[in-house]
């Protein structure tokens, strides 16, 4: 079973957030599926990826392609993903599940710190996620420097 990781995001952006945490799950190996509630959201991030900084090249791709299965990170709004992920990153709200914590390497689940919806919506996943027995860990950025606040 893996870990659930929680990304309190209030300095950085969601879109570089999301590409240091998938150059960490690319390097160790895994595959990941980005999910997302948001089609055009998912499409703006996978407009990020693509225009970042010319040496952190991430291969990735949107679900609905013919080379899916292929993609080392793919971005959809399923909860399964045809690429065969080791790693979840949820979005824009997206739900995560006891089932996706034992089925995955690990889950991180990253919302945005300015946003009521997303705050109360984070909250609602931790009591249901540490509820069920899913070891979580909650990252904040407010010191401007990711750090551990909370343990379960």
């Amino acid at each position: 079973m893996g870990a659930v990781m929680f990304y309190h995001l209030t300095q950085r952006s969601l879109a570089e957030t999301l590409r240091m945490l998938v150059d960490k799950s690319l390097a160790n190996g895994w595959r990941v599926a980005v999910r997302g509630t948001n089609p055009a959201g998912l499409e703006a991030l996978d407009t990020a990826l693509w225009h970042g900084p010319p040496d952190s090249f991430l291969p990735h791709g949107i679900a609905g392609g013919a080379h899916d299965a292929a993609q080392p990170v793919l971005l959809g709004t399923q909860a399964t993903s045809a690429n065969n992920a080791q790693c979840v990153m949820a979005v824009h709200n997206a739900e995560v599940s006891p089932d996706d914590a034992a089925t995955m390497e690990r889950v991180c689940i990253l919302f945005d710190g300015h946003d009521e919806d997303a705050l109360a919506h984070a909250r609602g996943q931790w009591k249901a996620l540490t509820g069920a027995g899913v070891k979580a860990q909650y990252w904040s950025e407010e010191s401007g420097r990711w750090e551990k606040k909370a343990e379960a």
